[in-house]
């Protein structure tokens, strides 16, 4: 069984994040980068089902050279190598040209299943996996909190509203993570050292076939017009009164006069 599992490198979510000068950027240079908490689900599901079945598990990340301390991560997990498409033409792509240098990278690999985390906490989209799956013309689950792989066949169950649903499919097929799936392992010291010595390819955009001005801010179908911090939060109001029925009149009254809700 060969499983590609497709991982982001993205923003610690303690780090303090802050808005670049132009406005539709965030600055970089003191983040701290980590894999993407969806995607650490999906590396745990490839691991145990390559421990279940046999095979390999390959990591496949996008994104600028620091993106290679996630890869190694992700081997130090267990992952048996790592595919990284790099090509500073590729920066700036939205969700469906990630999509597209995903699938294309796919393409060279040996694949019976591929797993993503269904979002990335960075830009919170839920498009990259369905879109990979769109343009590798394969069956995809989304959101799977548990799974069971045959020969031929996955048999995943998927959150939907007020319950959930068991969905199968034929391999290949891709399916994406969500929380309760597992619990990721953390890497062992021994992982670590290992993870040194196992493989890496980069893939250009030339060596896959695309056309710069397809991906990257040339390509992008949706544009970010501008970025902002949520408003902050006006000062709490306390309503204070000798006894419920006091403090219940003074809050109906505040609620008529003052904030206009009733």
């Amino acid at each position: 069984m060969d499983v590609v599992v497709l991982v982001k490198q993205v923003p610690d979510t303690e780090s303090l994040i802050q808005i670049e000068g132009d406005g539709v950027s965030i600055k970089t240079d003191d983040i701290k980068w980590v894999m993407n908490p969806y995607d650490e689900l999906a590396v745990e599901a490839a691991l145990q089902i390559k421990e279940a079945k046999g095979g390999t598990v390959t990591i496949l990340s996008l994104g600028p050279e620091k993106t290679v301390e996630t890869i190694r991560t992700a081997l130090a997990m267990g992952a048996d190598k790592g595919v990284h498409i790099f090509d500073p033409a590729a920066d700036g792509s939205d969700a469906l040209s990630k999509g597209k240098l995903l699938a294309a990278a796919l393409k060279t690999l040996p694949f019976d299943l591929v797993i993503a985390g269904m979002r990335a906490v960075d830009e919170d989209n839920y498009q990259v996996g369905s879109a990979v799956a769109e343009l590798l013309d394969i069956p995809q689950i989304s959101q799977v909190t548990k799974v069971a792989v045959e020969d031929q066949t996955i048999k995943c169950h998927r959150v939907i509203e007020g319950g959930t649903v068991v969905v199968e499919a034929t391999l290949p097929a891709l399916f994406t993570t969500q929380r309760g799936l597992n619990e990721p392992r953390y890497a062992s010291l021994p992982g670590i050292m290992k993870a040194k010595k196992k493989p890496i390819d980069t893939l250009s955009l030339a060596d896959l076939g695309i056309d710069p001005e397809t991906v990257g801010p040339a390509g992008r179908k949706v544009k970010v017009a501008v970025l902002n911090f949520p408003p902050d939060r006006k000062t709490v109001k306390m309503v204070d009164g000798g006894n419920p029925g006091e403090m219940a009149a003074k809050l109906v009254k505040i609620l008529h006069e003052d904030v206009k809700a009733i």
